[in-house]
Order: C-alpha cells, then structure tokens, then sequence
C-alpha cells in the first residue's frame, strides 16, 4: 500500500472503506482542518450529494482509530493530521 504523502498544514485525512470508496471513487483524500465532528457529515454530503443517506447511514466513523458516534460526540474537533475512517458494516457468514 502506498504512503500518503505528508499532510499539508490545516487538513486531516479521511479514509474511504468498501461502499464508501465506492461511492466517492477515492480512497482517501484530504479535507480542511479543523472541523468539529458535527460538520463532518454535512460537508461530505456537500461534496458528495446522497452519500449521508445512501451511505453513511450505516456506517462507523473513527478518529485517530477509536470509534466515534457523530451525535453523542458532536463537541470533538478534527484537527490538523488527524485520520478519520469511515467503515461500513461487515457482515459474516
């Protein structure tokens, strides 16, 4: 896999898994910082017009790889060279 390159000052990475990937046609990108968590969705959905509904919905975000609710933790601020991920559900067999 290869590296990303260094973040620029005032961004933080946001890393698209499976659907998600699919539905932005990226794997990662980079987005300004900082962002309060409670903006994250409304931004992406500006970028990416019925990804909340269609995608997001369901999915788990986590921020610096500890899991985040964006309702409960809406005061949380993304900051600059932070990761965020975002996870649709697995399923098993």
């Amino acid at each position: 896999m290869a590296s990303l390159p260094q973040p620029q000052s005032g961004q933080f990475a946001i890393h698209y898994f499976a659907t998600a990937s699919q539905y932005t046609s990226k794997n990662t990108e980079r987005l300004p910082a900082p962002l309060p968590l409670s903006r994250l969705f409304p931004l992406l959905e500006e970028l990416y017009p019925g990804i909340k509904e269609k995608v997001l919905c369901s999915c788990g975000i986590s921020l610096e790889g500890n899991y985040v609710d964006v309702d409960v933790d809406a005061d949380v601020i993304i900051q600059a060279g932070d990761e965020i991920a975002v996870i649709p559900p697995v399923s098993s067999g």
